[in-house]
């Protein structure tokens, strides 16, 4: 039959109907670990994300920058060259 230490624990039952005179935290530390655990990861997934995100910006930023650059000198280029035919 059942031993001592496969029975279900014994429950409190002034603190189960009475929950507003319970000031003591009862937390599952399992429980709380698999929480926090799936915390961690979504920050990191989330920061992973972010991370990949900013160097895109980046890159992209960098290259429209050195196309209105080369666009600007390009024009300059035959401004001048106009100026010089006249």
């Amino acid at each position: 039959m059942a031993t001592d230490a496969t029975t279900f624990p014994e429950g409190d039952a002034e603190a189960e109907l009475n929950p507003g005179q319970n000031k003591s935290l009862q937390v599952d530390p399992v429980s709380s670990e698999i929480a926090s655990d799936k915390i961690q990861k979504n920050l990191e997934r989330i920061e992973n994300a972010k991370a990949k995100r900013d160097a895109t910006q980046t890159l992209k930023k960098t290259i429209i920058i050195s196309a209105v650059i080369v666009a600007v000198a390009g024009a300059a280029f035959a401004i001048t060259k106009k100026m010089k035919e006249k």
